[in-house]
Formats: structure tokens, C-alpha cells, sequence
């Protein structure tokens, strides 16, 4: 007998034992589940709906949507709700489960006002940028036989830094900047609160709450005149060090090599830390930014599509 129902405690260690089995590409931890989900302020028991199968977990559906603003000076965005995961335990599967569970997760969203739902990229606590069509085609293609349209394709990069050294290059893009009175460093306490504001402002709301939650400025970087004009973060997301980002270059700012530099600069610190790695989740495959890494070594290793279901009614 199958039921699908919401969250209740003790679900908890099922669930990330049945994700585990399901996402065997991207297995979470007891940790992550409870800082991420269940204290998430928007967390509802009822959106996360969970298949029981014979007293087991078989899969679940997370559905979720702003009962708090993300960032100071956000809305609630009231017409949008996430699905930022679902999962059918494979021995489960082909049995219209997935199905079951994506609807109802959708059906949560919509009895409370929502007509737009995107996959997968509820900030601050996503898990992947989108669907992964190579390592989940069939949740790929259960979105989209749901309605779900590809918005854009980000892909997430990796770079070893074994052996990595600083090239001359950034050295003399640094030297020519500082001599034109550009700093290069960590931000001071009393600078955090500036850098807050543009990444928040000129970026995305979610790199400036990244940064606040962070804590330790020895893993930031900022390019610095009059006034703060870039930056580069590491281990600013789930505390992993060799995860890089959030990282910005104020527009008016970009052709003068500041992003080659806080990028070398973060990786020779990075390096200097003892790590083997620098990785991060999504750019756009052909964006500007998506060169420098390229120049920079680092190489595509998974391709997502971030999706979105429209006029979604009751």
C-alpha cells in the first residue's frame, strides 16, 4: 500500500537514507537535511510530501515558498513557490510514484497562490542549479511532461589545484592596478557591511546573505579604490572550502582584469589552505565569466537546465 502524506519527525534519517540510494551522484548528509530543510524559516511539513510504501519511504516531493523575505529589502515573491528535489527510490520506480509525488508537490504550491514553480533554484538552500538530464533523465523528463520549459543551462566547472602556481600574468595585472591605486586583500570588519551591500545590490540578495553567514574574511577577497569594486569568496556554501564563490566585478569595472585577479588571488590562497580543488555549481556556459575560468584551467563537468512551470492554477 502506497501513501503519500507531509513530513513527520522521526521521517527524517528515512529520507536521507532513500535520498542517498536515489541521488547516488549528489548523496546528502543527516546535517545538511536538518540546517537546510527542516530549520529552513520556510519550511512547511505539509510541502514536503513523502511516499510510505509498506512502512518505508519510498520517494518524496519538496515543495516550498517564501514565508520570510531571503534577504532585508526582498519580497515574499508571492506569485512564486520551488521545487527544489524530488526522488523515487529506484526499486519504486515506473509505477507512476514520481508522478503522484510531483503533483501533489505542485498541488501544495497552488492551493496557496502560486502560478509559477521553479526547478530547482530555491536560494538559499538548493541542492543542484537543475535537472541533470545525463545522471536523472527520467525526473528530467517527468518535469517536462508536467509542463516544465527549460529557462537556461548553467554548467558547473572544476579546477585541481595541484600544482597550480600563480602565472606571471595575474602578477602583473595585480602590480599594474595596485599602481594605479586598486588593494587587493581581505575585507576588514567594518568593510563587510559595504561588501554585503554589492554583492547584494549590484548581484543577486543571496550573495550578500552568503557573505553575512560566512564568517571568516580570510576567505573573502575584495578589489578595493575609493569604494569596493569586486570580490571573490570561497567556502561560503555549506562551509565546503574548496567550493568557490560568490565571486563579482562591478560592470563599470570589468575589460581591466580585476576578475583575473581576485580569481588568481582566491586560488593561490586557496592552494596556500592545502586544498586539492576548486569547484562551483553553475555560470553561464557562454558567458564572459565562463572564459576566465576557461583561461584559468578550470573545466565543465555537469551540465544542468533550471526549469519553470507557468500559469499554475488550483
Amino acid at each position: 500500500m502506497v501513501t503519500v502524506r507531509g513530513f513527520r519527525a522521526g521521517d527524517e534519517d528515512c529520507l536521507v537514507e532513500a535520498w542517498n540510494r536515489s541521488m547516488p551522484a549528489d548523496p546528502t548528509t543527516s546535517g545538511w537535511f536538518r540546517d537546510c530543510v527542516l530549520l529552513d524559516p520556510n519550511f512547511d511539513p505539509e510541502g514536503l510530501r513523502v511516499a510510505v510504501v509498506d512502512g518505508a519511504v519510498a520517494g518524496c516531493a519538496y515543495a516550498v515558498r517564501r514565508l520570510t523575505p531571503l534577504a532585508p529589502g526582498t519580497g515574499l515573491e508571492p506569485e512564486t513557490g520551488w521545487i527544489p528535489y524530488f526522488f523515487v527510490v529506484p526499486g519504486h520506480r515506473g509505477r507512476g510514484l514520481g508522478r503522484r509525488l510531483l503533483g501533489e508537490a505542485l498541488g501544495f504550491l497552488a492551493e496557496r497562490g502560486r502560478t509559477t514553480v521553479d526547478f530547482a533554484s530555491y536560494t538559499p538552500n538548493y541542492v543542484l542549479p537543475g535537472a541533470d538530464p545525463v545522471l536523472y533523465p527520467d525526473g528530467f523528463g517527468l518535469l517536462r511532461r508536467a509542463g516544465f520549459e527549460t529557462l537556461h543551462s548553467p554548467v558547473a566547472m572544476d579546477r585541481t589545484l595541484v600544482g597550480y602556481a600563480t602565472p606571471d600574468e595575474a602578477h602583473r595585472l595585480r602590480a599594474a592596478r595596485e599602481s594605479e591605486g586598486y588593494a587587493f586583500r581581505s575585507p576588514s570588519d567594518g568593510e563587510l557591511p559595504e561588501l554585503i551591500r554589492f554583492a547584494a545590490g549590484g548581484f543577486n540578495p543571496d550573495w550578500g546573505e552568503a557573505i553575512r553567514r560566512h564568517g571568516d574574511p580570510g576567505r573573502m577577497i575584495i578589489a578595493k579604490n575609493d569604494r569596493i569594486v569586486g570580490f571573490a569568496v570561497y567556502g561560503a556554501y555549506r562551509g565546503i572550502p574548496e567550493r568557490f564563490g560568490p565571486f563579482g566585478v562591478d560592470p563599470g569595472e570589468r575589460g581591466t582584469g580585476l576578475g583575473k585577479i581576485l580569481l588568481h588571488l582566491t586560488m593561490t590562497r586557496m592552494r596556500a589552505e592545502g586544498l586539492h580543488s576548486s569547484w562551483f555549481l553553475w555560470t553561464g556556459e557562454d558567458s564572459p565569466a565562463a572564459g576566465l575560468y576557461g583561461a584559468a584551467g578550470y573545466e565543465i563537468t555537469r551540465r544542468f537546465h533550471v526549469m519553470r512551470r507557468s500559469g499554475l492554477t488550483r
